[in-house]
């Protein structure tokens, strides 16, 4: 997607380690208009090949949010999102699973409640990174311990040497991405 790959270029900042902040418009300051076109764009490159029509979108809180909401949006259906947090009011029983988060420096919880995921549904995963792939897997594991079908995977920017598409070849399911970044040295390159 052009449009994303040059507002990474010109917006994107290398903190270090292989992390580029993109809170400009992706993920703390979020550009609608961006993100609706991002929705679009999943939409155009899931069309077609899924073997089924999706019911659910599921994605993590908090940066996936968007992304998954413009394209559940589009497709009119449901965006649900993993919590991280388990709050005095969140009485539901819960599917569990456990990611690696590089920027929270260790590991984090991702929990959906059982009211909202069953065997009924067909789920495409929509979230914001594709790094090592910790995160994706953690949500296939929800949406399989649910008994829904895992339809495909969607990702706004990848980070192909951290190889996250090499763990998740064992789904068996398409995986896009948007747009991905690669360094030499402290230069960022995105295509």
């Amino acid at each position: 997607m052009q449009e994303l790959i040059e507002r990474i270029k010109h917006e994107g900042i290398h903190v270090g380690g292989g992390i580029v902040k993109l809170d400009g418009f992706l993920n703390h300051q979020v550009d609608a208009a961006l993100t609706e076109r991002m929705g679009a764009e999943f939409v155009a490159r899931f069309d077609g090949v899924l073997s089924a029509a999706p019911t659910k979108i599921v994605t993590a809180e908090v940066s996936g949010i968007p992304a998954a909401l413009a394209t559940a949006r589009l497709l009119d259906i449901p965006m649900l999102y993993a919590r991280k947090h388990q709050s005095s009011v969140m009485t539901d029983v819960y599917y569990f699973a456990q990611a690696t988060s590089r920027t929270k420096g260790g590991e984090i919880n991702l929990l959906i409640s059982k009211r909202y995921l069953d065997e009924s549904d067909r789920v495409l995963i929509i979230d914001d990174f594709l790094a090592t792939g910790s995160t994706i897997r953690a949500l296939a594991s929800l949406v399989e311990a649910s008994g829904a079908e895992l339809l495909g995977i969607g990702c706004v920017v990848e980070k192909p040497f951290e190889r996250g598409r090499d763990r998740l070849e064992g789904f068996d399911v398409p995986v896009e991405t948007l747009a991905r970044i690669e360094f030499d040295g402290d230069v960022l390159r995105v295509y």
